[in-house]
């Protein structure tokens, strides 16, 4: 693997990754005024999302219900994932390469990413 094949692969990661997110969400916003179009608005309260989205599992569950909501988060984690996701392909692609100490800086990126995503509050 040389460094232009894996440039075209990181690349192609992400620009597949924010499309897809960017359709589920475009799906789930069109589903979601589709379902609310004639529900008053309340701006002076705020109503977070029910307990279906604010897991893992609760998002999967509730897009594969369809719900509009769920098919929103379940986008947003997506975008979320598609640098992470690319930041993995990067280590891959350096160890296949041989370059030692890009995979080391590469892993330490993802240690940072995964610490920032799993102490988020």
């Amino acid at each position: 693997m040389d460094d232009r094949h894996l440039e075209n692969i990181l690349g192609n990661l992400l620009r597949a990754g924010v499309l897809l997110a960017a359709a589920i969400v475009f799906a789930g916003g069109v589903l979601y005024l589709v379902q609310h179009s004639s529900d008053a608005v309340a701006y002076r309260t705020f109503a977070a999302g029910g307990p279906d989205v604010r897991t893992l599992s609760g998002i999967v569950r509730s897009a594969a219900h369809l719900n509009s909501e769920g098919l929103i988060q379940l986008g947003l984690l997506l975008l979320i994932a598609t640098p992470v996701a690319r930041v993995v392909m990067a280590v891959a692609g350096f160890y296949l390469e041989r370059d030692h100490l890009y995979v080391v800086v590469s892993l330490i990126v993802l240690a940072v990413l995964t610490f920032s995503l799993m102490h988020a509050t």
